[in-house]
Formats: C-alpha cells, structure tokens, sequence
C-alpha cells in the first residue's frame, strides 16, 4: 500500500496542482474584468446550483462507481457493468439538464431578491448555460470515475483542466464583447471537448458495452448506491450556496469576496485533501473486499496522519502569507486594493473549514467504501441547518465576515460527528498513533509558524513575490527539519517513500 500510494500521489498531485493553478487564473481572469462588481456577482451566484449537480455526478459518480467498478471486473463482469452505468447516466443527465434550464427564470430572483434587475437577468442566462453543460458532465462523471478504478487520477484531472482553459480562453477572446457570458460559454464547449478526450482514450480499448439495451433493474441498483453519496456531495454544495444566499444580502462585492477568499484558501484541500483521501480510495476497496479489517483500518489512520502532515502546514503558511497572495493573485484590473483588503479578512475565517473538511475527506472514503454513504447523507443533511443557523447568527454579528466562520463551525461539528460514527463502524481505531503523530506535526508547524513571522518582520520592504518565494522556502525547511527530528511517523512515511523511488 506505501508503495502504490507514494508512486501514485507524485502524478496525481502534480496534475491536481496544474487543475487549481488554471482555476485559480480562471478567478484572477474574472476578478481583471469584473472586479468586485454586480457582474461577478451575479456570476458566481449563477454558477452555485449547476455546480451542486456538477459535483454530484462527479465526486459522487467516483465514491460510488469505484468500489462497485472493482467488485464487477473481479466477477468479468466490467465492460458490461460500466457501459450500463454510462447509459443511465446519459439519460438522469439529459433530465436534470431540460428541468435546470426551465426553472432557472424562477430560481435566481427568488434566492437573490436583492440583486438589481441587471444582475438578475446576467445570472439567469449564466444558470441557463450552465444546465446546459449537465448532459455532458454526467457522462464525463463516469468516465473520469472508470480512469480513478484504474488509478489513472491524472487523466481525470487533465480532462478538467480542458473544460478550464476553454473558459479562460473564451473569457479572453469575448469577455470585452459579451461579458460574463463568455465565461460560461467556454465552460459549455469545455464539457464538449473534455468528453471528446476521454472517449478517445475509451473507444479503443473497448472497456465499455453500450450496444446491450438499458437494463433498468441494474442500473437502478447501481443508483441506490450512488444516491446517497451523490446527494451527500450535494448536501455539501447546498452549504456553500447557503454562505452565498446570505452574501448576497450584505451589499455588491460580498459574493465575489466569500467566493474568492474560499476558493484561494481551500487550495490545499483541493491539492492535497482531494488527493490522498482519492488515492487511498482504490487501497481501501480491495481491503474491504478481501475482508481485511485491520488492513483497512490502517489505512484510514495513514490516511489522516498524512492529510495532516501536508495540510497544516500549507494552510498555516497561507494564512501567514494571505494578503501578499491575494494583493498578487487579483489585484489588478478592476480588482482594486479595497477589495484585497475585503479578500483577506474573508480569507482568515476560512481555516476551520479546510482543516476540518480536509480530514473529513479520508473519514468519508471509508464511509463510502464500506457502501455506508447514506450514514454521511443523515448527518450532512442535519448540517444544512446547522449551517444556516450559524450563518444567520454570525452575519447579523460580523456582516459577511460571519459567513466564513459559520463554514469553519459548522465543519468542525460536521468532522466530529462522522468520526464518531465511523469508529463505531469499524470497531475503533488507533488514537495513541493519531495522537501522538497530530501533536508532533503541530510542534513543527508552531516552530514554522515563529521563524516565518520573525522573518516577515525583516523582509516587510521587499517585492511582494520575492517576500512570498522567501518565506515559502524558509517555512518548508524549518518544518520539514522540525518534523524530522521529532520522528513524526507521516513524513518519515513520506520520507521512506521519496527515497525509495530515487533508489
């Protein structure tokens, strides 16, 4: 398992990290035309539900079509198998698609009844265009789920940058002319291109029988495991729309803080967090499957060591850094140092949330292997109102800087409750181990955390990315030094690894 992890977190890491670097241009792209206006605005607020039914079909299609994927190819029964769950997939995709489309007239001014009648009418039309990307993404969703149970992570990412450059893309060539749209449009032709490229690398490998007639029984079967987990991903998205629903009443600019501050400071999670807890996931099914509970079980624990070790650190460090990233990342165009200034409280309040759902990701993968997702769909769904209690309370308290702290709360109760059922599930874990190894990551990045500030204090003069490589580099020195002689487990892990493969 060390092995195969090691080895496989090298490409998937590096093509996760390609993935967020043209996410996070695609941001600095809107943020140099649209700034902290009415138009990012009603963009980002356009983009919450289509991308709740986004994140469904893929993150739910990957939970739940791996371990099932496994288990039918052990029984020759693959090809088959896969082709039936593409086919089904088409056809729940094209359905939510036409309903989407229909209803986002009605959607946008009941949710946001305070944007203006130009910011309603943009994030109409964005809502619209992006439903219409939803029959295209179901069937990538399975595809990319196929590429993951054949621990060909890469491909699934490199098929998601296509949709983000074409976007990016698009945003340069007709932003100036047709202004949000364009971003919109591109994310439409991306999904086209993107299915395009995973059936190239398909068809030719004749891994998937479509020609068999639907066989419903089957693929209902397949759904009834795919619901709650997909629903579980949803009840996620409903959050993050909940945060946004309640930005959108204090004020233009608030939207487009939460939604920048949340996607620059969750980078970690989605580079690190998303990839170990995916990379495990493969390991974890063939545990389950050969019945070999302490295999499983260890790893689980391996998994949330080494979530924290990559984690805090990168998150910590962010934060010591947040106003040079985010005065590099988007101050320019119509970005102005105002609403830098804006980001970066926003940004602060977000560190609970990546921290806590970070660790949660290794907790859900569990669930999900042992087909226990509809456990994680009963507590995600009593988070809702947990979420929309906190954010009612916290934004009549600190405006719109109460809703990243809400997300921060409410995921710490969120984490707490899954890993208390999880444990109960799996018959305990190993706490001593987790313990002990959480305590020794933390030291070093306190010991990170004293020089960098110290540091900073000297360097305070210097070009904003020259002070950003200095510390980033002196950070990770000192904590991997500290880790090191504190014999953390996770980065002698690591470590082991590293110098295995040069060897």
């Amino acid at each position: 398992m060390k092995s195969k992890l090691g080895i496989a977190s090298l490409l998937f890491i590096g093509a996760t990290l390609l993935l967020k670097v043209s996410g996070l241009i695609r941001d600095m792209v809107i943020a140099y035309y649209f700034g902290d206006s009415y138009v990012a605005d009603a963009y980002l607020a356009a983009f919450i539900i289509p991308n709740m039914l986004i994140l469904f079909m893929t993150n739910g299609m990957k939970n739940a079509l791996v371990p099932s994927y496994i288990e039918s190819v052990e029984q020759n029964k693959g090809k088959r198998y896969l082709g039936q769950v593409f086919k089904g997939t088409l056809v729940l995709a094209f359905i939510l698609s036409v309903i989407g489309m229909l209803i986002a007239p009605v959607l946008m001014p009941l949710l946001y009844p305070n944007f203006s009648e130009e910011a309603t009418q943009i994030a109409t039309w964005v809502m619209i265009i992006f439903f219409a990307c939803i029959s295209f993404v179901g069937m990538n969703s399975v595809l990319e789920a196929f590429f993951d149970a054949e621990s060909k992570f890469s491909l699934s990412i490199v098929s998601q940058i296509i949709v983000i450059l074409s976007s990016i893309g698009a945003a340069f060539l007709f932003a100036n002319q047709i202004g949000a749209y364009s971003l919109a449009l591109g994310y439409l032709a991306g999904t086209i291109l993107s299915l395009i490229f995973k059936l190239f690398l398909v068809v030719p490998r004749k891994v998937m029988d479509v020609k068999q007639k639907i066989d419903w029984p089957e693929v209902k079967q397949f759904y009834w495991i795919f619901l709650p987990v997909g629903l579980t991903v949803a009840v996620g998205q409903v959050n993050l729309m909940v945060g946004t629903i309640f930005a959108g009443y204090q004020g233009e600019g608030a939207v487009t803080y939460i939604n920048y501050a949340k996607n620059l400071v969750h980078m970690p999670q989605a580079i690190f967090g998303v990839t170990i807890a995916t990379i495990i996931f493969p390991l974890l099914s063939k545990a389950v499957t050969a019945n070999d509970n302490d295999q499983f079980k260890k790893g689980i624990e391996k998994g949330l060591t080494t979530m924290y070790l990559v984690l805090l650190p990168s998150v910590i460090g962010m934060m010591l850094l947040m106003p040079n990233l985010i005065e590099l990342f988007y101050e320019r165009g119509q970005f102005s140092d105002q609403a830098t200034a804006a980001t970066t409280q926003v940004a602060y309040f977000y560190f609970g949330s990546v921290v806590f759902f970070s660790l949660n990701n290794v907790i859900n993968k569990g669930f999900y292997t042992m087909k226990k997702g509809h456990l994680i769909l009963m507590i995600s769904i009593g988070s809702i109102s947990l979420n929309v209690l906190f954010n009612f309370l916290f934004a009549e308290w600190l405006g719109y800087l109460g809703i990243p702290l809400a997300a921060s709360v409410m995921a710490l109760f969120y984490t707490g409750a899954c890993l208390i059922v999880f444990v109960k599930l799996v018959g305990g874990l190993d706490f001593k181990y987790l313990t002990i190894d959480y305590l020794k990551i933390t030291l070093a990045v306190a010991a990170m955390s004293g020089v960098v500030i110290g540091i900073q204090q000297l360097i305070t003069g210097w070009p904003n990315i020259v002070q950003i490589i200095t510390v980033a580099i002196v950070g990770g020195l000192v904590f991997a030094a500290v880790a090191f002689v504190l014999k953390t487990h996770a980065f002698l892990f690591l470590l082991r690894n590293v110098t295995k493969r040069k060897g």
